[in-house]
């Protein structure tokens, strides 16, 4: 079924439709909220939430940007009122209860051959995670966008209602914010 097809069955409030809808797009919404929630439970509630939104919205859906893209701003969305209405935006203390496992982006092996590797693995994943989630809003959003689920700068330019300019000047200030203190982070550290 193509998109506008898909999109018709939606607002006709079709069962196979949406049901459609969601096997289509079910990894996609699952894997944003994870990257900002990182905690596979509330990802899990956070993605039923957001196929709920869309089901209730889905005729205000203009078509004037792509469906991704409206997903897209949907999670980001749902995923950041998750973050303030829970108090979490400084996640960077709660390092121990973040699912590292789930995120493919920065995924551990977990068949490693040596038990010191895999825990060196794990401990970069938590301090890249700590430098990320340090990063102002609109980096953070932007940069996971980019790098997490590899969502291209027109398209993050699109979810965030922002220009092209603006995208490339958030993930480059993210990446240099990142540098800066993850080389910091190493010196400190490793001395």
């Amino acid at each position: 079924m193509i998109e506008t097809e898909l999109v018709e069955g939606l607002k006709r409030k079709d069962g196979e439709a949406f049901r459609m809808f969601v096997d289509r797009y079910q990894d996609i919404v699952l894997n944003t909220c994870n990257g900002f929630v990182h905690n596979s439970d509330d990802a899990k509630d956070l993605t039923q939430e957001v196929f709920l939104k869309i089901y209730d919205s889905i005729h205000k859906f203009r078509g004037d940007a792509k469906l991704s893209t409206w997903i897209y701003r949907i999670a980001v969305n749902k995923s950041l009122n998750f973050l303030r209405a829970n108090k979490k935006a400084r996640m960077i203390g709660n390092l121990d209860s973040i699912d590292y496992s789930n995120n493919s982006a920065l995924s551990v092996n977990h068949e490693s051959d040596h038990k010191d590797s895999y825990l060196e693995q794990l401990q970069r994943s938590r301090i890249l995670y700590a430098a990320i989630n340090g990063l102002s809003k609109n980096q953070k959003i932007a940069f996971s966008l980019n790098k997490l689920d590899e969502i291209s700068y027109n398209e993050i330019a699109e979810i965030m209602n922002i220009s092209l300019p603006a995208v490339e000047s958030l993930i480059h200030r993210a990446k240099l914010s990142l540098q800066k203190k993850l080389i910091n982070y190493y010196k400190n550290n490793l001395i």
